[in-house]
Order: structure tokens, then sequence, then C-alpha cells
């Protein structure tokens, strides 16, 4: 018996093989950056917008996917499939004309299985979600919301410009169109309890998002959290903490929800702490660890393939 329903265990039941990511950019920014909310960014964003591991918005969008293939090729077996994931910046941020040939043409490309859409709550006015309605009749369509929390003090100083109610209302109106979503959630804001954590695990699970990510709040050079950082303003969580975390999260989540990721790996060349998340294999190791001496204790179970 597992105890949670990973992405890869997701990808076997529903297209019969696993799922790759390829970061794709699609040279959009982002109302937190063009001055429309600020011009700062999210505290956590770096200048990639989120979207590092992606090549540069300059290639087609069927050069990026080759360059993105490239990069996975010694690990994916023969007749794999992936997700088209637009991560960088706020990706429905611009009009359905500029929207439609990116998605489409990512959409057509014969190994691509699902497109992936990251973006903003409150950037998804109805043209768009008529567009990306039309396009899941192709192939599914996921709509990735960076909710982070639901507490209006943290949104304030993490300066995510958006609210709660504007999550809730992206989530009906995408659900409406058929579209499945996917929650991200960041672990140790500052200033946040347990309780408060599971507050916002308990809400994304309430409103029914298909699938969680679940991210370690990393600091990055370049960014205004690196800021405080520096200031000594701001403690990073200790693998083992995070891992506590992690596990009480997943537990507080409905069985059939969907947990696309563990934790989160930023750039080397730019983290600043904790330093311990750039061993990605490692600290996936030790969460497989942890998970098999917890599931001794409560009769669960998992499995090393299914830690994403």
């Amino acid at each position: 018996m597992e105890h949670y329903y990973s992405l890869n265990r997701f990808a076997r039941d529903t297209f019969g093989c696993k799922l790759y990511k390829l970061a794709l950019n699609g040279g959009m920014s982002c109302p937190n950056r063009d001055g429309t909310l600020g011009d700062r960014g999210c505290i956590f964003c770096s200048q990639g917008g989120s979207g590092d591991f992606a090549a540069s918005s300059s290639l087609s969008i069927t050069d990026q996917i080759e360059a993105a293939k490239a990069l996975v090729a010694r690990k994916a077996p023969e007749g794999v499939r992936y997700i088209a994931y637009f991560q960088a910046y706020t990706n429905t941020y611009a009009p359905v004309s500029y929207l439609r040939p990116l998605f489409t043409e990512a959409l057509e490309h014969p190994e691509v299985a699902v497109l992936s859409v990251a973006t903003r709550p409150d950037c998804l006015p109805p043209e768009v979600l008529s567009l990306l309605e039309e396009l899941s009749r192709r192939k599914p369509v996921w709509v990735e919301l960076g909710l982070q929390t639901i507490h209006p003090a943290s949104q304030a100083y993490i300066r995510s410009g958006f609210s709660t109610a504007d999550y809730d209302r992206a989530v009906r109106a995408l659900h409406d169109c058929g579209l499945s979503v996917i929650t991200h959630v960041i672990l140790g804001l500052p200033g946040e309890s347990r309780e408060d954590l599971l507050a916002t695990i308990h809400h994304v699970g309430a409103m029914g998002s298909e699938g969680v990510k679940l991210q370690l709040l990393h600091v990055l050079k370049g960014t205004d959290l690196a800021e405080e950082y520096k200031k000594d303003r701001l403690s990073v969580l200790s693998l083992n903490a995070y891992i506590d975390l992690l596990i009480d999260c997943i537990e507080h989540l409905p069985p059939e929800t969907v947990i696309h990721r563990l934790t989160g790996d930023g750039p080397k060349s730019l983290l600043l702490a904790p330093l311990w998340s750039a061993d990605k294999h490692r600290v996936l190791r030790v969460i497989q660890q942890e998970m098999d001496r917890n599931s001794i204790r409560q009769g669960k179970y998992w499995t090393s393939e299914d830690c994403c």
C-alpha cells in the first residue's frame, strides 16, 4: 500500500509510461515584474522567473523541446513521452493571439503527451480559459497555480500580489472548463507555523486541486530573499525539519491527490541556502528512508520509484 499518489504512478496509470518534464520558455513576463503590480517579482523569484532550467525563449518551441529532450536522453527510455512545461514567469500573461501558436506548437509534437502551463491565479481571463479548454480536447492540459500559502501576512511578505480568493476563483473556473489544477505550496515560509502550513494544505485539498507541488523555500542569489538572508533576517529549514513537514503535508492531502514534487532545487550556481538541497539525489534518498521508517509505524508503504 502506497501512502501517496506520485506523478510516476499517475503517469503509468494514465499514459502507460513515465512522463519526463521539458521546461519551456514562452518569452512572457509577469504583472509582478512589468510594473502592473510591481517591478521586483516575488521575493524568492530569480531573474529567470522560476524558469532557470528552461532554454532561451529566442528558440522556437520545437527547438526548445528537442534541446530539453537531449538533457534527459541518458535517463529516458526508448518510447518515452513528455510533458511540455511552460515554466518561466507567467505563462498566460499574454494575448490569446500570442499564446495559441506557442501552446499549439508544443501540443503538435508527437512525443508530447501533456501541456502544462504555470501561471498566477489572477492571470486567467475568460479568453485564455477558452483557449486552454479548446486545446484540452486535443491532449490533456494542466494548469499550475503558484499559490504558495493562503495566509495574507505571508502573501504580503513574499509579494505574491494576489489573494486566496483569487486562487479559489481560478480553481473553480479551471474546473468548470474541465482542466486539471496543480497547486504549488512552499514549505518553510518565514513566520509560518506547522499549523499555518497545514491550513494551506487543507485548503488546497478542499478546493479539489488534482495535483500538488511541495516546494522547499530556498534562497537564490539576486533575489530580495537573498538580501533578507544576508542580513540574518531569515532562517531556512534543516533537512530533517523539512522531511517532517513534508510527511505531515502528504498525510493531510486527499489520497487521490497526485504529488508532482517532493522538494525543489534551484541552480547550484545561484543557491545560497539551504546548501543541503543542492544534492537532490541524496535528499530524495533520505526522504525515502524516513518515509520507510514512518510507514512501519503507520502500516503504510512507499517505493523508491515514487519519489519525484
